[in-house]
């Protein structure tokens, strides 16, 4: 490439950086500023009216990236504590029951986010010792060596994997094996493409199956137990594999469709012999240990918050997972889902969900519409925008909105339908990080992804809002 076209690049990508940054800036700041100047108004306290100046610019940091996602949670902490603690800059109305500081600061350490830091321990132990890709050579044997059952597998074996381990984490394991396959392929193969765009799918879709697939799913679990909703492991499983299994297939069923392959046959090998040294056999007993107590949660009744925090000592001690290791682990991702548990916090605490939730007439709509305008809604804005950001956005206003005496609808409900909405967006490679990890390849185009990813999404918030709730009201799930 000659230097000036690259320096013209340069240029134009760092005024694009410097456009959105400065515009997303300024906008939050000045939403910001002229919210706290206005002051309570009308039915608008004035608690809820700092919890909105930081809620509006929060959406906006949010949406334009203009600093980084976690950046504008700890913005939204540090927020919080300045305006609308017991140690605020000002001091608020006597009759305003101020949450402490310590409180605030406290949701850096959530049951949830423990949990989640047990699955990242996990998930990188499981990469660092290989035991993923052995294992996905160990469970793909029995596919066979034909197109559509060699496709079935992968997709299988990354969904699983993705319940358990990172989606992100499972996608680049699955791209190292699948992207020689392909390469071996004839360019005129439609199965590369199918190939490739299999593996986000999968981990998008495999996400959905427990609260540590996924940053939206731990996201609404934090809100839900703050309001005193419990959703143990094996709960959110008996709503959500089955979500992931009728998606999966469909999935499955479309690409087989859309990419048919040429050949007859398909030669893939993957993994290799398991590591049989002393900390790969604890990471081993650890992992299988870990998973079997969080699905069994109902019947010890242990969290699984302290399971997984359990997994993270071990590991830590035994120096299977060195300090070098903690190192390199997605802290950001921790302090994303710890400011969207702050931000639904202050939300509640200030009443501002009750006055945001009394601006329309809810109770106008059917229960079915606003159910499928909240996931509608949900998956437009995770396929444009992190779909961590939008479960911060939305779950609190929709389970706020599904407590109030306007609407009937379950908390749990608007929840789990916001968290798999965003889950479920797909479409483009700045939807989730499966697909920036896939799209990175160079080997698939946006177009085709975004045919695909659109109608999964569809299908998929369609199975949420109409099929599934009937089905798990019936078995007593709900």
């Amino acid at each position: 490439m000659p230097t000036d076209h690259r320096e013209h690049m340069w240029f134009t990508n760092r005024r694009a950086w410097v456009d959105r940054t400065t515009i997303g800036i300024a906008v939050a700041a000045g939403w910001f500023v002229v919210v706290l100047l206005i002051g309570p108004h009308g039915d608008l306290s004035a608690s809820a009216s700092r919890m909105l100046a930081i809620f509006g610019a929060a959406v906006v940091l949010w949406i334009t990236e203009a600093i980084p996602l976690s950046a504008t949670s700890i913005f939204v902490i540090f927020a919080e504590i300045l305006l609308i603690s017991d140690e605020a800059i000002v001091g608020l109305p006597a009759e305003f029951e101020a949450p402490t500081y310590q409180s605030i600061f406290a949701t850096l350490a959530s049951p949830v986010l423990m949990l989640f830091l047990g699955g990242f321990v996990l998930a990188d132990s499981a990469a660092k010792y290989r035991l993923d890709r052995n294992l996905a050579g160990v469970l793909l044997r029995p596919f066979g060596n034909s197109p559509r059952s060699i496709l079935a597998g992968l997709m299988a074996i990354t969904a699983l994997l993705s319940m358990f381990v990172s989606n992100t984490a499972t996608t680049a394991a699955m791209m190292a094996v699948v992207l020689p396959v392909a390469a071996g392929l004839e360019p005129t193969d439609r199965l590369r493409t199918g190939l490739i765009l299999s593996v986000p799918v999968a981990a998008n879709v495999g996400g959905l199956g427990t609260p540590v697939g996924s940053p939206p799913n731990a996201i609404a679990l934090g809100r839900l137990q703050d309001q005193g909703i419990e959703v143990d492991f094996l709960k959110w499983m008996a709503l959500a594999v089955p979500v992931a299994l009728i998606v999966l297939v469909f999935a499955w069923f479309l690409l087989t469709r859309r990419f048919p392959a040429s050949a007859d046959t398909l030669d893939i090998r993957i993994g290799g012999a398991f590591d049989r040294q002393r900390s790969a056999r604890i990471l081993y007993v650890v992992f299988a240990l870990t998973v079997i107590g969080w699905m069994s949660e109902p019947f010890h009744g242990v969290p699984s918050s302290i399971i997984g925090f359990g997994a993270v000592v071990i590991l830590l001690a035994t120096q299977v997972f060195t300090v070098d290791d903690l190192r390199g682990l997605s802290w950001h991702i921790l302090w994303l889902v710890g400011g969207g548990i702050a931000l639904g916090n202050g939300v509640s605490a200030t009443g501002l969900d009750e006055w945001l939730v009394g601006l329309y007439d809810w109770g106008s709509l059917s229960t079915g519409l606003l159910m499928f305008a909240l996931a509608a809604v949900a998956l437009g804005l995770s396929t444009i925008i992190s779909n961590s950001a939008t479960a911060n956005l939305m779950i609190p206003i929709g389970i706020s909105l599904a407590q109030s005496a306007a609407v009937d609808l379950d908390p749990l409900l608007a929840g789990l339908l916001i968290a798999m909405s965003c889950s479920l967006a797909m479409a483009l490679p700045v939807s989730t990080p499966p697909n920036a990890v896939a799209y990175a390849s160079g080997e698939i185009e946006t177009k085709e992804m975004a045919t695909v990813g659109l109608l999964i999404g569809v299908v998929g918030i369609v199975l949420v809002v109409f099929v599934m709730p009937p089905i798990w009201d019936g078995l007593g799930i709900l």
